[in-house]
């Protein structure tokens, strides 16, 4: 490469650099592009320009560039670790683990590929050859920093995550634009350690169902600041499947399906289990280690795959419609508000949004369209009450409710916590419809931080 070719680079990736600092998102990733028009290869463009994609929310963007850092730059072990853990929050827990096992070739003790090799060989049972990687991934490293990259004042936040799982997705809302991050990974964090500098505690421990220790932990660490606290502990303890499901079912307008905790002996000798059944692990989400069981027969085979010492089961609710496609809505509480994110339809009864048709039919983004822009209409009065009674029942300032919608009227209840993603579509036009609301949500969330943090709200455009 010449050396004015370079020089022009250089300054390329400064002004993406800038832009980057400055919040001119889009502006700076064109800026990366260009550098990468001219040396496709560049390092640090592909890096930045990951970066810059994961945090905005463009996975398939972040993928892609992450690919090809690691293709052009094997030894890169931050590329591999960045994309090992893309890759893991998409459920491609095989390739992740290649990622990291390179990272570990080229830095033995590199804590962020230990952190992924524990959690991956964590969630598939393998807790003998998981603890190695738990004691080098954590230990010493219960404590990471997140820099502002705003202007003006940042708001320290004190953040509370799970080093296993369960923890809410947040990287859209709680942003660098806003806020300074100190998260502390509560299973690990020694107690004599003096908290950092904080405005507000922001508690991301999400999962009841498999994250009973690391709530108790937190509410220990919360238990030492005077901050104002966002989703208490004791308050997402209450949170799980089967607890869930009977507190929430006594609400006038739900409809909420019997869940039992049982071990995979007391499932095979039941004679009272209704079919269809599902069978799911507690503590996974997206259709993970989830099925349905059609009959007796299937059953042991069933339980065998999900191979977990215990098992949820849980009533099957009939979510088809007329048409007899099922329908999923999801509608999120923040601060005490409701706000719908998106209705997907689909011929499976597992039903989420990345594996249903809303691609492939015009007629079920129409109806998505209609949601989005005129919630109470689709649902109705009774249905919307519902939602309100569970939002003041789960007392949670950031959460949400996967659900459907019975003959009545009624809220059918397939979960309601506070795991719930947010992630903007790709940028092909016909999501277009969907942009405003997904906007809204991450924007509501931000200054609902805002606010509790004392900040002015004025100040809180994403």
């Amino acid at each position: 490469m010449s050396t004015n070719l370079s020089e022009e680079l250089a300054q390329v990736l400064q002004r993406a650099r800038r832009l980057t600092a400055a919040g001119e998102d889009q502006a700076a990733q064109q800026a990366y592009i260009e550098v990468l028009r001219r040396n496709p290869t560049h390092h640090a463009a592909l890096d930045e320009l990951g970066t810059l994609a994961y945090a905005g929310g463009f996975r398939s963007a972040a993928r892609t560039a992450y690919l090809q850092l690691v293709q052009h730059h094997p030894d890169d072990k931050r590329g591999r670790v960045n994309l090992g853990n893309l890759l893991y929050e998409e459920g491609d827990s095989e390739n992740a683990a290649l990622h990291y096992r390179a990272a570990l070739r080229i830095a033995p003790d590199f804590a962020e590929a230990h952190q992924g090799m524990a959690r991956i060989l964590s969630a598939a049972g393998d807790e003998a050859a998981a603890a190695e990687h738990w004691r080098k991934g954590f230990e010493g490293h219960a404590l990471v920093y997140k820099p502002y990259r705003g202007s003006g004042t940042a708001v320290p936040l004190l953040v509370l995550v799970s080093a296993r799982s369960g923890n809410v997705p947040s990287e859209l809302w709680i942003t660098h634009r806003h806020f300074t991050v100190s998260a502390i990974y509560a299973e690990f964090y020694d107690p004599a350690t003096p908290l950092p500098p904080h405005a507000l505690v922001v508690n991301l421990i999400g999962d009841a169902d498999i994250g009973a220790r690391a709530l108790d932990l937190a509410e220990a660490i919360v238990a030492r600041s005077t901050a104002p606290l966002i989703n208490p502990p004791a308050r997402v303890r209450l949170t799980g499947r089967a607890q869930n499901a009977r507190r929430l079912g006594l609400i006038p307008g739900v409809v909420a399906p019997s869940i039992e905790t049982l071990s995979p002996s007391s499932i095979l000798s039941r004679t009272d289990l209704r079919y269809p059944l599902l069978l799911r692990r507690p503590g996974f989400h997206t259709g993970q280690h989830f099925t349905r069981v059609e009959n007796k027969d299937g059953l042991a085979q069933a339980v065998q795959t999900l191979a977990a010492d215990e098992l949820l089961a849980i009533q099957y609710l009939d979510a088809r419609g007329k048409d007899g496609q099922a329908r999923k809505y999801r509608v999120m509480f923040i601060d005490g508000e409701l706000y719908p994110l998106h209705l997907a339809i689909s011929s499976d009864w597992k039903v989420h949004y990345f594996s249903a048709r809303m691609a492939q039919s015009a007629a079920y983004r129409e109806e998505e369209r209609r949601f989005l822009e005129d919630m109470p209409a689709v649902l109705g009065k009774r249905a919307m009450q519902a939602l309100q009674d569970i939002c003041t029942a789960m007392q949670l300032q950031y959460a949400g409710i996967d659900f459907a919608l019975s003959p009545d009227g009624s809220v059918l209840l397939f979960e309601a916590n506070a795991t719930m993603v947010v992630f903007p579509p790709n940028l092909d036009p016909m999501w277009d419809y969907r942009r405003p609301a997904i906007d809204t949500v991450l924007a509501a969330a931000t200054r609902m931080l805002l606010r509790h943090a004392g900040r002015e709200v004025r100040d809180s455009g994403r």
